[in-house]
């Protein structure tokens, strides 16, 4: 009957093993975990860029909103505007006209009662 000390195998098995792990963390680990971690650092520098360019297109958007208010703020204004100096001008106009048909008028009545004025003599 054999006893189960271990002799010198075990230790050749044992190095071997320490051997294997050493060479696969060499070999395979370490560049996959090297792969693994570029890939996470891309990965968080996409997020950080899509992070960035949605706050700038909020802040362009929040940027337009207000120009377009703006603008439009201005347009309504410059419209009262023109309707008012186009109330004035109307107005303006149409007392140059009332003045000229009633200069007119009398001129006409004038000329009416000389006229009327020469037919009696």
């Amino acid at each position: 009957m054999e006893s189960l000390i271990p002799d010198h195998t075990l230790l050749i098995q044992i190095f071997s093993f320490l051997l294997l792990i050493f060479l696969l963390n060499i070999i395979v680990f370490r560049p996959i975990r090297n792969i693994l971690n570029k890939r996470k650092e891309h990965i968080s520098s996409e997020e950080d860029m899509i992070r960035t360019r949605a706050q700038d297109a909020e802040r362009y958007s929040a940027e337009l909103e207000a120009s377009i208010s703006d603008t439009r703020k201005n347009g309504f204004k410059e419209k009262e505007t023109l309707k008012s100096d186009g109330a004035k001008e109307e107005e303006k106009m149409l007392k140059e006209t009332n003045s000229m048909v009633e200069e007119k008028i009398n001129k006409a009545r004038k000329e009416i009662i000389e006229k009327s004025r020469k037919a009696k003599e």
